[in-house]
């Protein structure tokens, strides 16, 4: 058996050197074989449920089929379903793509690592699993078992409509929500066969994968299959959705709201009933979805009343939550991704007037937009706020007064040579935690230490609830009455929460709109 030698260099611990050799591995359905390279064992494609696929669209994933002999796993599956070069993705695309992947270092199949489960981003449109910033190897040679799991997206995954809440019995629209369960439990049943240890698991995401991991967090469904999360630039706790025209940042759709949605979806594909869709093509559902304008119909996971039984603030209030230790955080311009057009300071008035009512001049007052520069920065700061960072400090107020697991909050804003008046845009922190830089460009040293030190902090979260270690700068638990936040900047250290002020104003606005839907 082919054995590599690699050293493990902890934050906070001495190096030790390991020989991966884990070759082959029984799992759910059969044997299957990986790859051994540069110290670690690496599986790719390895299937965890049935392909969604004929009269499996559009239903809660299924068990994967047994297979014969030894499933060579040393390719990634094909991407689901979506616009060609989502995100980044350059892979194949297939309604067939229940697949996942494992990194190990470990020696032998009882070395019980700490297991990270990453769920990408995408707007739950787009993103895949083999895009190159989400290789696993710079985790997994820290000493933990690295997974990443494919789920449906678009009207694959997201699709509610009367007839499938029907044939289920409990609602629809969160498929690729039940995709990562399913993955989950995967992980649950199988990763000690790779040296995990399944009651060591951590799930995080970035983005719609950050909304996903808080879906989870306050998910009965999904209760005991991760002991930890971590959410980079994501959440969802405003109220539901209740109309189209109601729309606050990453907001969860009502059931309604969700199935009216698919109705007109498959009107637009010339459909007359469920038998019928399932009949299509996969093509013809994707090029059915394609599009923007003010008719498109954008496809996220539903409060389908068993998955997500209601909106997660008053879940966590309620005390319906999934209680783990949390990461949260955001980038220091997440707007910047999602051009609004040109801004002066007329626009922005007439824009906050028109979407936040009484609140329009607490939320203009909070943001400095005097000249056509200051509305710029003012218009990506909301989109800031509501998008993401009031999720971000929400999700750590609401774990702080509710749960027993301990919050760490972060505020990314490393952006050397970025143009005055900008910071740092969504996403921009991903590669960090990776330590996956030069997937998009050589990086210098300073880059390269500030992604060992975002890495190393995410090492020790997956391995004990706790980011901090020897060596790394202190980074203390958010409370209510302390509300600090990990700053990442050329300097990294804790300070209060930035934007606070905006914050707040923002907050003020979804407490009232809270109110207004009770």
């Amino acid at each position: 058996m082919k054995k590599l030698l690699m050293t493990l260099c902890l934050a906070g611990a001495m190096c030790q050197t390991v020989v991966a050799q884990i070759e082959t591995a029984q799992v759910t359905g059969g044997k299957v074989q990986g790859v051994v390279t540069d110290g670690l064992s690496i599986f790719k494609g390895i299937p965890f449920a049935a392909p969604p696929v004929g009269e499996r669209r559009w239903q809660a994933p299924t068990p994967t089929p047994a297979w014969s002999g030894v499933k060579q796993a040393d390719a990634f599956a094909p991407a689901c379903m979506q616009p060609e070069n989502s995100m980044g993705n350059t892979a194949p695309v297939a309604e067939d793509c229940l697949y996942l992947n494992v990194w190990t270092p470990a020696a032998r199949a009882d070395a019980k690592l700490p297991v990270l489960v990453w769920i990408y981003g995408g707007g739950f449109s787009g993103g895949s699993t083999s895009i190159p910033m989400y290789d696993g190897a710079g985790f997994a040679q820290q000493g933990v078992v690295f997974v990443s799991v494919a789920y449906r997206l678009g009207p694959f995954g997201f699709l509610a409509h009367p007839e499938l809440s029907r044939e289920s019995g409990h609602g629809s629209g969160a498929y690729g929500l039940a995709d990562m369960i399913a993955g989950l439990a995967w992980v649950r049943d199988n990763i000690a066969r790779f040296g995990g240890d399944p009651g060591q698991v951590t799930i995080f995401g970035h983005s719609a994968g950050g909304m996903a991991v808080s879906a989870l967090a306050a998910s009965p469904v999904a209760k005991g299959l991760f002991q930890r999360a971590i959410c980079m630039s994501g959440g969802s706790f405003a109220p539901l959705q209740t109309s189209n025209q109601q729309v606050t940042g990453l907001g969860i759709p009502s059931l309604p709201v969700a199935e009216e949605n698919g109705a007109a979806f498959f009107r637009k594909l010339g459909v007359a009933d469920l038998k019928a869709a399932r009949a299509l093509s996969a093509g013809e559902i994707q090029q059915g979805a394609s599009g923007g304008g003010p008719d498109a119909i954008r496809f996220r996971p539903v409060a389908d009343g068993h998955i997500i039984t209601s909106d997660l603030y008053s879940l966590y209030e309620a005390g319906r939550f999934n209680d783990t230790p949390v990461l949260v955080g955001n980038t220091s311009d997440e707007g910047a991704a999602f051009p609004g057009g040109e801004v002066t300071p007329e626009s922005f008035t007439q824009q906050i007037k028109a979407q936040y009512g009484p609140h329009a001049d607490s939320i203009l007052a909070a943001y400095p937009h005097a000249t056509a520069a200051e509305a710029a920065i003012a218009a990506r700061g909301i989109r800031r706020e509501s998008s993401f960072a009031w999720n971000t400090w929400t999700w750590a107020r609401l774990q702080s007064r509710h749960g027993q697991g301990k919050v760490y909050q972060y505020f990314y804003d490393y952006h050397p040579g970025a143009p005055e008046g900008t910071g740092s845009g969504h996403g921009s922190d991903v590669p960090y935690a990776f330590q996956t830089l030069a997937s998009r460009r050589e990086p210098a040293p300073e880059d390269v230490k500030l992604s060992s030190l975002i890495s190393a902090y995410w090492v020790n979260f997956a391995k004990t609830g706790d980011p901090n270690g020897s060596g790394l700068p202190a980074w203390p638990a958010f409370t209510e009455q302390d509300q600090k936040a990990m700053v990442f900047d050329a300097a990294p250290g804790a300070r209060p929460v930035p934007n606070l002020d905006k914050l707040k104003a923002y907050d003020a606005y979804i407490d009232w709109l809270r109110g207004q839907a009770k």
